[in-house]
């Protein structure tokens, strides 16, 4: 079980990525649509929290303001390990330095992160796929690259439990 600072995609974003979602489906190819509880959401984590006091992570992202929408331009396919593959996202110094000043509100609270969202560490990224065999890896890099370049836009933020996929959005982007 995890909690997640995620950013939301608008309308557009949302469809450009789920379409790529269903390509792959349709491929036989997991995705965030059948991942687990089928809830998920196309998102950007800011940070995942290993351990958390809900009260205090709550008030420490509203306490972060709203930055406004974020655009990240994707220009290709990251993959990690246990066959995840996700659409890589431009590190921008705007965007590294939102990620980092969230975190260190959250680990104020106490909260423990993951280590591949600390600061220095953290690769911005939207998900593909999850546990796909090394093999079928191919054909997801193809249909993302069918889709490139792409610019995303995220214009909200959300805390997300990642068990149930249960949301809560915040007021604003930080």
């Amino acid at each position: 079980m995890a909690l997640a600072l995620c950013l939301l995609l608008d309308r557009r974003s949302d469809r450009l990525v789920r379409s790529l979602w269903q390509r792959l489906e349709a491929d036989g190819i997991p995705t965030l649509l059948s991942h687990t509880h089928g809830q998920h959401l196309a998102h950007l984590s800011y940070a995942v929290l290993l351990t958390w006091d809900e009260c205090a992570v709550r008030d420490a992202v509203t306490g972060l303001g709203d930055g406004g929408p974020v655009e990240v331009s994707v220009q290709g396919t990251v993959i990690f390990p246990r066959g995840r593959a996700a659409l890589a996202g431009s590190a921008t110094v705007d965007l590294t330095t939102r990620q980092a000043r969230a975190v260190e509100a959250l680990r104020a609270t106490g909260a423990v992160i993951h280590r591949h969202y600390e600061p220095g560490h953290w690769t911005p990224h939207v998900s593909a796929t999850t546990g796909v065999p090394g093999a079928r890896l191919q054909p997801v890099v193809d249909a993302v690259s069918d889709r490139l370049p792409l610019t995303l836009r995220f214009d909200r933020a959300a805390l997300i439990d990642t068990t149930y996929g249960t949301t809560w959005e915040l007021p604003g982007v930080p």
